[in-house]
């Protein structure tokens, strides 16, 4: 019995590798520091991936086509390429709040890993007791650069809010055909759209100031940097007073970045895939100047270091995200 509960599997955002001989022992670790040598090491891989760039005529195709390269990437994957993201309600409770069956998240002696603001003080019931009263218990959520709905499915799955009604946009067109064919679609809880997150005016199906919650997971580092502000000023636009914006991407010397080879380089940390699709690799610094900015409050920033494990064929592979969440000030 005893040896039962050692061996079982620690839930997302509680795998806490604290003997390094325990490494083969699980899929995945949270939190895990990097040492002065693998930092190192990280830094130089970058600088040789970065030295080549794209041709003129090839960046002008990466930019003038990324719809058409993502609409391209949907149409090989299809659905079959996506995962629910279980992790969500770990991370972002605010995400499904009557969801009780997710675990909570837990860091290294009790505290968040390398945040560049300090723990501010919970007044999450005071903002949700105004937005209430503002909208009369209805609740709403826009998810920036949907795909085929691996955030905006789990939480229509997890949370019973009859309150609570979801938007989606996504910059293919394809990958919201796809979502809008799956059977988990209802179109009572979540309507979904195509939308250019970059463009200068938003034709979108509700008001300035009405959104609770508004989701960017794993799409502003598809942007090209110089448009990134554009879109957190418009998210300021139609987030309402006392609304949250919630933030997971990649981080700088991420695996993903590590790999590149000599020639993907755009401009510095940005890339271009195989497939023709763009990936940007932020610090914490960078995500806190794009939101302050714009008049933001932040509530966390934090750098996700997690360890992946092949236990097949015994490797390990280092992975960086960035985590934040920012409130429109009320």
């Amino acid at each position: 019995m005893e040896d039962s509960v050692i061996d079982k599997r620690p839930q997302f955002g509680n795998r806490l590798l604290e003997n390094a001989n325990d490494v083969f022992k699980h899929n995945a670790w949270d939190n895990v520091e990097w040492d002065e040598e693998q930092e190192k090491a990280a830094k130089e891989k970058v600088k040789q991936n970065s030295q080549v760039t794209f041709a003129d005529n090839v960046l002008k195709d990466l930019d003038e086509n990324a719809d058409k390269h993502w609409d391209a990437f949907y149409s090989i994957h299809q659905n079959r390429f996506f995962k629910d993201r279980h992790w969500l309600f770990t991370e972002f409770p605010e995400l499904a709040p009557d969801n009780t069956s997710a675990p909570k998240r837990v860091f290294p002696n009790n505290e968040t890993p390398t945040t560049t603001a300090p723990i501010q003080p919970d007044v999450s019931n005071q903002v949700e007791s105004q937005l209430e009263s503002n909208n009369s218990g209805k609740r709403y959520i826009f998810e920036i650069g949907c795909g085929v709905g691996n955030t905006i499915f789990p939480i229509l799955q997890y949370s019973q809010d009859l309150n609570l009604f979801i938007y989606g946009c996504d910059f293919s067109s394809t990958a919201i055909d796809i979502m809008k064919e799956n059977e988990l679609y209802d179109t009572k809880r979540c309507e979904v759209f195509v939308l250019d997150a970059t463009a200068p005016e938003w034709n979108v199906p509700f008001k300035e100031n009405s959104i609770d919650i508004i989701v960017l997971i794993f799409v502003l580092s598809a942007i090209e940097p110089g448009k990134m502000a554009l879109v957190v000023q418009q998210i300021h636009k139609y987030l309402k007073p006392g609304g949250l914006v919630v933030f997971r991407d990649y981080g700088r010397y991420d695996l993903a970045q590590l790999r590149f080879k000599k020639g993907r380089c755009i401009s510095d940390n940005f890339y271009a895939r195989g497939d023709k699709t763009k990936v940007y690799f932020f610090t914490q610094e960078e995500i806190k100047n794009l939101f302050t900015a714009e008049g933001f409050t932040e509530e966390q920033n934090l750098i996700d270091r997690r360890l992946q494990v092949n236990r097949g064929k015994m490797l390990t592979m280092y992975r960086v995200w960035i985590q934040a969440k920012y409130r429109k000030p009320l």
